[in-house]
């Protein structure tokens, strides 16, 4: 297959009808004309004479995209350059005209006007010319009707109008997803175009689809990281914003793992490539966006459908406009033609074919630029309907490692220190947490250590004995009647306990539990805020440690001690109960869960499990943009409502004005303008990103 950037693309419904001639065409069959990013894939197979000539039927050019991007960045705007001056022109012709009538002869005025009218809408008319011959209606069709019959019954200034205004409409009609593509197009400049290359001690600089695996990169300060790789020198602070969101620099070093296009603030780095580009989570990311922006939602499918009968049905109610009144009522033949045309011209579904796509595309895009990777207009549209979302507490509530949240100290002396000196040469990570806990203590090495399995560790020091594990570790007499207490207390509270005792004496107890996640608690207030009415969290855990945890962060209802398979069966549960509901996880404990879900929501730094296996992917290791990702979904859907009734709301108005008789030429076009100039503005306010939305970590 090969793909083609596109230039002068700025109809949505011209776009679908040149990709149904295409796919007519020999080896045509999976041939793609993707509106929302300007592009085309056809089979390297077809005759490019063939697909040109469809193409320049609407005034679009192809250029052949190199390497899966384009291979450079020229502006491709200048057939709406020039279609501005045109309109410009005509708009003078047309005062000319108007304020100049009185002193011309007639022939002299209709020939300014139709100079005027030419300029602004020739194209249009002779796409719509070949449209009658073969029977097709669609707006040019429409409007050359209108354009021609207005000349004919002697509007020549009205007809002149609409000629221009026209003109403008299919301007602005382009101009939204022209600025959304912009903003896409934002997203790729991240994209770094070379790498400088380290081979036997020489550093050459080399085109990034000539990396290889294995390959070792110099990356200087200030410089991108051209594809995933892992330091193997040096250490510096590494800007992921264009992965992850997020401002703040990440700290690196030897070992850690880099994602391309990240940029390196400081020092030198030398790293390994672990991923070609094309294979790299940027690519990932930025090819995923651009599917995701073609993926049409139930809605725009049903408008799609709905505007192809929607034209005919416009036509033929232009002509009982026309005949029905003079017919049987005796109206005049001039005055209901008139109304006729202007029945056609507010008959154009651009406005409504553009109500969903601009507001959908600005609201993936402004997703992808905080972090948050929605696989489709469809995601989004049900995130903004779902109401239940739950929760796999341990990695995505929780850190998923554990901390010292409660001590009990018996003997101040010697507690910390006996049990640091037999933690810490432990990589559990319960040891880790203790030893964190404690602190930077200097300690000795025990004389004598040993682990007991599945109770803890014995040790020796100074010729006496210790203990430190649960509670069959500890010996029988060093238990007292308050240690016991105090063990069953933390227990109730729902901490895991470690006790440290001597041979007869407990010295004290830590109480663990995986550490909260410090956005947990607000996540499910702001969450309740947007609208999600119950916040559900699943996990293995026993049941005190689950209501410990719900209680301190406001979960509305959670299920305790489940395996994989049995958060599957909660979720269809859920569903069968309450509907639509979405699940967040980590993207591979949780796959199963994620999959049954109506959406699935993953997390975890970009990794290609969490890319592949939900919906949607919170690409920074928490969950502080899921509000607001909700926020933006929800005003998705406002807006394409508002949209879809404001289009049609308008046009309804403008064809009762035409059954009484008032609808004039330029109250259609002025309407059916208006309609395309707000349904646009409306979709591209969702680009817009707050400075606490742009600040917020």
């Amino acid at each position: 297959m090969a793909e083609f950037k596109l230039s002068g693309l700025s109809c949505a419904h011209c776009a679908q009808e040149m990709e149904t001639q295409m796919r007519k065409l020999k080896h045509g069959e999976d041939a793609k004309i993707m509106y929302n990013s300007g592009k085309m894939v056809i089979s390297d197979k077809m005759a490019m004479a063939d697909v040109e000539k469809i193409l320049q039927q609407e005034g679009v050019a192809a250029s052949l995209m190199a390497g899966g991007h384009e291979d450079h960045d020229h502006n491709h705007d200048h057939g709406n350059s020039s279609l501005i001056v045109q309109i410009v022109i005509s708009t003078i012709l047309f005062f000319v005209a108007m304020f100049t009538d009185k002193y011309l002869p007639t022939w002299g005025t209709f020939s300014i006007y139709f100079v005027a009218a030419a300029l602004s809408g020739y194209q249009t008319f002779f796409k719509g010319l070949k449209n009658l011959f073969r029977l097709k209606f669609n707006i040019d069709t429409l409007m050359t009707v209108a354009l021609v019959g207005a000349f004919i019954i002697g509007d020549w200034g009205e007809g002149t109008v609409v000629a221009i205004l026209f003109g403008v409409n299919e301007y602005l009609e382009g101009f939204g997803m022209r600025q959304a593509r912009k903003s896409m197009a934002a997203l790729l400049k991240v994209v770094p175009k070379t790498a400088n290359l380290l081979k036997d001690g020489v550093t050459s600089e080399v085109p990034i689809d000539q990396l290889r695996l294995g390959d070792t990169v110099l990356i200087r300060a200030g410089d991108k990281v051209p594809s995933d790789a892992t330091i193997v020198d040096g250490r510096s602070s590494v800007n992921e914003a264009a992965i992850t969101g997020e401002s703040m620099p990440v700290e690196k070093q030897v070992g850690d793992a880099l994602f391309g296009g990240s940029v390196n603030n400081e020092g030198t780095l030398k790293a390994e490539i672990t991923a070609i580009y094309a294979d790299s989570s940027l690519a990932k990311i930025l090819h995923l966006v651009e599917e995701a922006q073609e993926t049409k939602t139930p809605t725009e499918l049903f408008i799609d459908k709905f505007a192809r009968y929607y034209t005919p049905i416009i036509m033929l109610f232009a002509v009982l406009v026309t005949i029905v009144p003079p017919l049987l009522f005796g109206g005049a033949w001039s005055h209901w033609v008139y109304e006729g045309l202007a029945v056609l011209i507010i008959g154009c579904p651009c406005a409504l074919i553009l109500s969903s796509p601009v507001a959908i595309v600005s609201g993936i895009t402004r997703s992808a630029k905080n972090g948050v990777l929605i696989k489709g207009g469809v995601f989004l549209e049900q995130l903004a309907k779902t109401k239940q979302i739950a929760f796999d507490k341990t990695g995505t509530l929780t850190e998923g490692k554990p901390v010292v949240a409660k001590e009990i100290t018996y003997d101040d002396a010697n507690f910390f220190q006996i049990s640091g000196m037999m933690e810490q040469s432990s990589s559990h990570p319960i040891a880790k947490a203790i030893m964190d806990h404690i602190g930077d203590t200097k300690l000795t090495e025990m004389e004598q250590l040993t682990t007991v399995g599945g109770k803890g560790l014995g040790g020796t020091f100074e010729g006496k004995q210790y203990f430190l594990g649960n509670e069959q570790q500890i010996p029988e007499a060093s238990w007292t009647e308050q240690a016991r207490e105090d063990v069953a207390q933390l227990k109730q509270d729902g901490y895991t306990v470690v006790i440290t005792a001597s041979e007869n004496t407990i010295l004290g107890m830590f109480g663990i539990q995986d550490a909260l996640r410090k956005e947990s608690k607000q996540l499910v207030q702001q969450l309740h805020h947007e609208g999600i009415t119950n916040i559900i969290m699943l996990t293995g855990d026993h049941e005190k440690t689950a209501e410990k945890v719900a209680k301190q962060i406001g979960i509305d209802n959670y299920y305790a001690g489940l395996l994989p398979g049995d958060k599957l069966t909660k979720i269809q549960q859920l569903h069968d109960q309450n509907g639509n509901i979405a699940m967040v996880g980590d993207g591979i404990n949780d796959s199963p869960a994620l999959a049954t879900a109506d959406l699935g929501i993953a997390m975890g730094k970009g990794t290609d499990s969490a890319i592949e296996v939900a919906d949607i992917v919170l690409m920074q290791d928490h969950l502080g943009k899921l509000p607001l990702t909700v926020k933006i979904a929800k005003k998705v859907r406002f807006v394409v409502g508002f949209n879809i009734a404001f289009a049609l709301g308008l046009k309804i108005l403008a064809l009762l004005l035409a059954l009484t008789g008032y609808l004039t030429l330029w109250m259609a076009i002025m309407a059916d303008m208006g309609a395309t100039i707000i349904v646009t503005i409306f979709g591209l306010s969702i680009l817009f990103r707050t400075k606490a939305e742009k600040e917020l970590q």
